[in-house]
């Protein structure tokens, strides 16, 4: 972390942020999960190219970049300190500071029933009191799958070495998978030397990594809704006067209305090309369907309430769509 502070400070960026370029002009400092110019990083990108474009005399974001600037796992420390100023990231890069933000990954509702019935709001008083702020989604509407180079037997994953995240170890568990933790950028030769035998994944980005060379079916329904998401830090956030608060705001709506648009076209042209590169679907039948996703959502928020109990349920409750 030290290393990735000096070397910041070394660019000279660290005057940057916050600094008034003109008048009540801001500049953010910006850094994404995903390697530039992939799935995941392309939306935000698309946004950071409208704000500034649209944002000159308000506000501008000066974006370092994917993994290489930063580090995923260092985005929430950076944010809390004021090293960075705004991640594209998820949740479960800041679970050590934020557990209860895995939740938007478990809820079936989209972002604006979450806006509308205080959810976002109460998440982001959790935010808040760590040092982030929760800004806005830039993908949802992808489910994730398992992706594997062993044939699943129905629901039970017994036998299978599967690459996981915090966001689905518990349900990966309790289907009887081992569950290994390895770097996404680790996951092709794991695959190679037999380490793990497949992953957990969105529907959509593996082409991005070349793991479709080492996989060679998907287990159908999938599961969990994809949670990419725009993280302030707190500080920067509180330092925005209400003018540029309302420029970045109307900014989000509008990435927002769109997600659920480009994610369902997005999917239906990555489903052909999976199927054009001999990944198998392996569909459950309608009644290990439903066990395979109910199991999903039990495990999710039963294990969000034993690491927040108090937020945890009201989370439960907001979010769950039950």
């Amino acid at each position: 972390m030290r290393t990735v502070i000096r070397a910041v400070m070394a660019a000279g960026i660290i005057g940057v942020s916050l600094a008034h370029a003109a008048a009540e002009e801001v500049t953010l400092k910006a850094v994404n999960a995903f390697q530039e110019g992939t799935y995941f990083a392309r939306n935000f990108e698309a946004f950071v190219k409208k704000v500034n474009d649209e944002g000159k005399g308000i506000l501008q974001i000066h974006y370092l970049g994917g993994p290489k600037a930063m580090p995923a796992a260092e985005h929430g420390t950076a944010l809390r300190r004021g090293v960075i100023d705004l991640a594209n990231s998820t949740a479960s890069y800041t679970a050590n500071l934020v557990p209860e933000g895995m939740a938007l990954s478990f809820s079936p509702l989209r972002m604006n029933e979450l806006r509308r019935n205080g959810a976002m709001d109460y998440l982001n008083e959790l935010y808040l009191e760590k040092g982030l702020y929760y800004l806005g989604r830039t993908a949802e509407g992808i489910s994730y799958h398992v992706f594997t180079n062993k044939p699943p037997k129905g629901i039970d994953l017994g036998g299978q070495k599967l690459r996981s995240a915090a966001v689905y170890r518990d349900f990966f568990q309790a289907l009887g998978a081992t569950t290994v933790q390895t770097a996404a950028g680790e996951v092709y030769t794991a695959l190679e030397r037999g380490v793990v035998d497949g992953f957990g994944w969105p529907l959509i980005g593996i082409f991005d990594l070349g793991w479709q060379e080492k996989v060679k079916y998907r287990l159908d329904p999938g599961f969990y809704s994809v949670e990419v998401g725009m993280v302030m830090s707190a500080s920067a956030w509180k330092k925005l006067t209400p003018a540029q608060r309302e420029f970045l705001q109307k900014q989000v709506g509008e990435l927002e209305s769109g997600n659920i648009a480009r994610a369902e076209s997005d999917i239906a042209n990555e489903t052909k090309r999976l199927r054009e590169a001999g990944i198998e679907p392996i569909t459950l039948g309608a009644e290990d369907a439903a066990r395979f996703q109910r199991t999903a959502a039990d495990t999710a928020w039963d294990g969000l309430e034993k690491l927040s109990p108090k937020h945890g349920r009201k989370l439960r409750e907001l979010m769950s769509g039950m």
